[in-house]
């Protein structure tokens, strides 16, 4: 057997003994991923100002920089 038959035949056995050929996320993937973190913010940013929430955090502000040292 020839010295590149061999590094055939362990190729193909080192690649048969992975558990799954996909290491990583494909491009459909970083889409979706990028269109859901895009979302949360979105909604994240909707619930932070949001008047409820807004004058909660200026409370919340003006308490803390009001607070004797």
């Amino acid at each position: 057997m020839t010295g590149v038959a061999r590094l055939r035949r362990l190729w193909e056995r080192a690649r048969l003994r992975r558990p799954g050929g996909d290491r990583g996320m494909s491009t459909a993937e970083y889409a979706m991923g990028t269109l859901a973190a895009v979302a949360l913010a979105a909604v994240l940013y909707k619930v932070v100002t949001s008047g409820a929430v807004s004058a909660q955090l200026q409370s919340l502000v003006e308490r803390a920089l009001s607070a004797p040292f």
